[in-house]
């Protein structure tokens, strides 16, 4: 299994950061159909062959994610996307 494992600062409020993970989450689960679910500060999402979370803290945004066998090749791709989301609402 590919992991990815993702730290960005976002120097705003806990509140702004959880609104543009949401914006990011929905731009992921549109492209790449994932179906996410807020437990706290932590969004937690899946779809067959991955899994993950995107945790929102006062400082920082850390996303966590498994890809299965069928996904692994797609890492460097959906890691890609993940930061350039995250670098264009947090940069």
């Amino acid at each position: 299994m590919a992991k990815i494992d993702i730290r960005r600062p976002h120097g705003t409020t806990l509140e702004n950061a959880r609104t543009v993970v949401e914006k990011v989450a929905a731009r992921i689960s549109e492209k790449f159909g994932t179906e996410g679910q807020w437990d706290g500060d932590t969004m937690s999402f899946a779809r067959s062959g991955v899994k993950g979370a995107i945790e929102v803290t006062a400082t920082d945004v850390h996303v966590t994610a498994e890809l299965g066998m069928l996904l692994s090749p797609l890492r460097g791709t959906i890691e890609d996307e993940i930061r350039r989301k995250l670098d264009e609402q947090f940069g």
